[in-house]
């Protein structure tokens, strides 16, 4: 098999990862509710991975909050900051786990939504933020970058404008996080969310947000923590605050076994092999009759690229791809439905090719062979 769907979760995994998810599950204990060695375990493996995200993120280690993934993360983030009958701005690249909390709010709590608006190669005029900001305009949220095109958003422009007007801006990291540069202090960041399943390497479960200091956020969920537990309300601080329930300190283990293979292999390193991956497989593709690609490839971007082959349906285009050449891709609406609309493939979707640190020159030669043949049915 050749796995080509990187953005929507890296299969393959460093060793050390799978080793130390193994090692977890045979030796931890549940973190906070004991003093006992397995408890004690669990909870130097959190701490430790708190302090490794707070690193990459430039935030404080207890600011670090874990959760099953980034779409926990958002609907934390975006749930727990909103203000009733204000008005939040976002973009047309946003991911379902986006939207559908923002949705929501504006039909439970009256919130207006404006949306930055993508042209037909799923670029943003970043003066259409200011252009949309109004007296009762409470929070900026938006991608880092697109999980359809791959194409990137200057966050450090956006959180300029955030911060000029004293506006909240939460950041959706869930394709970017780890491999390319974050750094919440000097990008304006307030709360940015990540999972931890996809360029972080890690197991499925994991993900999070950092929320800077200072920031008001509500719990949206509440429970045990193994602190205060006669008091009827949930703890105030961080990260008890946010974190009710047992944590996954299995997969927080896995994730922190892959922070330690990113950090020693270099993410500058992975995210030139990477690109270098994604260019090769683009230039290639292009030179096939019949192929459109989408996004903005001369720009900033992820190692992804999404294309159309013809007229046919994407979903066919997939089916085709694993049947006859074992080729694993993403096809359809990928819950981008505004993307989607912006780029014109609301109806035919989109088959979308992503790469990784683990894919092979060689692999993407077959992929290519393999876009060809499919033009000349």
């Amino acid at each position: 098999m050749i796995y080509l769907d990187n953005a929507a979760t890296t299969l393959k995994k460093p060793a050390s990862v799978i080793e130390a998810v193994k090692t977890a599950m045979e030796s931890m204990g549940n973190c906070s509710r004991g003093i006992y060695g397995s408890s004690m375990d669990a909870f130097r493996v959190i701490y430790q991975t708190r302090e490794k995200l707070a690193a990459i993120f430039h935030c404080r280690p207890d600011h670090v909050i874990f959760t099953c993934n980034a779409t926990e993360a958002l609907n934390m983030a975006i749930h727990g900051t909103a203000v009733p009958e204000s008005r939040i701005i976002s973009t047309d690249l946003e991911h379902n786990s986006v939207l559908r909390p923002l949705y929501r709010l504006e039909e439970e709590q009256g919130i207006a939504l404006d949306f930055v608006r993508a042209d037909r190669q799923g670029k943003i005029c970043y003066e259409e933020f200011e252009e949309r900001i109004r007296p009762e305009t409470r929070a900026i949220v938006c991608t880092h970058a697109s999980n359809l095109t791959g194409n990137m958003l200057d966050i450090g422009k956006i959180g300029e404008i955030a911060r000029k007007h004293g506006l909240l801006f939460i950041v959706d990291a869930s394709q970017t996080a780890g491999i390319y540069p974050i750094d919440m202090e000097k990008m304006g960041i307030d709360i940015v969310c990540f999972t931890g399943h996809k360029g972080l390497m890690g197991p499925q479960g994991t993900g999070g947000l950092c929320i800077r200091e200072g920031v008001p956020i509500k719990p949206w969920k509440i429970g045990g923590t193994g602190v205060q537990s006669y008091s009827r309300a949930q703890p105030s601080a961080f990260p008890e605050l946010l974190e009710a329930g047992t944590l996954n300190s299995h997969g927080i283990a896995g994730l922190s076994a892959a922070l330690d293979f990113i950090r020693e292999t270099g993410p500058e390193k992975i995210r030139e092999k990477e690109l270098g991956l994604m260019r090769r497989f683009a230039d290639g593709v292009s030179k096939i009759p019949g192929i459109r690609l989408y996004g903005d490839l001369s720009a900033d971007k992820t190692a992804i690229v999404a294309l159309n082959i013809k007229d046919y349906d994407s979903g066919e285009a997939a089916d085709a791809l694993w049947q006859d050449h074992e080729i694993a891709v993403r096809a359809g609406a990928h819950c981008a439905p505004r993307m989607h609309e912006a780029l014109g493939t609301r109806e035919q979707g989109a088959v979308r090719f992503s790469f990784s640190w683990f894919n092979t020159e060689e692999e993407i030669d077959q992929a290519v062979q393999a876009v060809e043949e499919l033009s000349r049915l």
